[in-house]
């Protein structure tokens, strides 16, 4: 199935080439993590079709992942 990810802020550079990823049917957002280069630790918060979910929440083909990292400010 074809997901696509977008990686916000300290996360961008882990966005996939071209936006999309190839998965097997049954994927987590937390196992397509590896093939991003992150870890359940890198990430804050997750939404899918733009509800927030969580990392353990299953894809479905055409879905649209936003990966975001803790932010701080002040």
């Amino acid at each position: 199935m074809r997901i696509h990810v977008k990686c916000f802020a300290t996360l961008a550079d882990h966005s996939p080439p071209g936006g999309f990823l190839e998965l097997a049917e049954g994927a987590t957002v937390q196992t397509m993590l590896p093939d991003l280069g992150l870890g359940p630790d890198d990430i804050k918060l997750v939404f899918i079709n733009s509800r927030n979910s969580s990392l353990e929440n299953v894809l479905a083909d055409g879905d649209q992942v936003g990966l975001f990292p803790a932010v701080g400010g002040g």
